[in-house]
């Protein structure tokens, strides 16, 4: 007897999706296809500091001798706290000639020597310590302080879980409102998305701060949570 079953195709989707590229699904008799959003949200593992070392003298030796004198600071601040000065990253590196426009005819007055650092901590402890260490021997301008996470693949996986869990709901709803029973998962596709980051906090308003001894911005708040999100498109059997 020839099977007469209609054909069912379901497209549900949820609003933070509906602007993402779909896959070409060839439609197949006695199926649904369900796509669906997750969600994970994760407490950051990594700190990030970010600050500049300059100096600007008469000559390029004397800025180059400063700033090599405030590198070393930085080194004995580091070990101090128990971190070794190469887990730190030179962002750049510049030397550059510092002219007065004033006249029309520019007058080279000193040179100046820029150098930024960026400090990866996995233990949030230290970094009051730091900061407050740095703002006492004066050696950096413009610090900041960011959060992220570097282990990412683990909260993909729990938002993609979370996505999974809500398309095959959606497809058991439908089959249930139709008199069918949900069969195995015959296709499925995955993206997943990392939020934006929380945006690095001022450097100079933690300088005054510890400069006045008063709390820093950071004391008692918690970090900035990291959003993953996943969106699934699956194919289901119909019996």
């Amino acid at each position: 007897m020839k099977n007469t079953a209609p054909l069912i195709l379901l497209f549900l989707v949820g609003s933070a999706a509906s602007a993402q590229d779909r896959p070409t699904i060839t439609a197949q008799p006695n199926t649904v296809f369900v796509g669906a959003d997750g969600k994970f949200e994760a407490n950051p593992d990594t700190a990030v500091m970010q600050f500049n070392i300059s100096a600007q003298e008469a000559t390029s030796r004397e800025a180059y001798d400063r700033v090599s004198k405030s590198t070393e600071q930085v080194r004995r601040i580091l070990r101090a706290n128990g971190i070794e000065p190469k887990s730190a990253e030179i962002g750049y590196f510049s030397l550059q000639p510092v002219y007065d426009y004033k006249t029309p005819k520019r007058k080279l007055v000193g040179y100046r020597v820029n150098a930024n650092v960026s400090l990866k901590l996995k233990d949030f402890s230290k970094i009051a310590p730091i900061v407050q260490q740095l703002a006492d021997t004066d050696v950096s301008e413009d610090q900041s302080l960011s959060y992220t996470l570097e282990d990412l693949d683990a909260a993909k996986a729990k938002a993609v879980e979370d996505a999974y869990r809500r398309a095959r709901e959606y497809a058991a709803a439908l089959a249930r409102s139709s008199g069918r029973t949900l069969g195995e998962l015959s296709y499925a596709s995955v993206d997943t998305f990392e939020n934006a980051r929380p945006v690095p906090m001022a450097g100079a308003m933690m300088r005054m701060s510890v400069n006045n001894a008063a709390p820093a911005p950071t004391e008692e708040f918690t970090p900035q949570s990291i959003s993953v999100t996943a969106h699934v498109n699956t194919t289901f059997a119909l019996k």
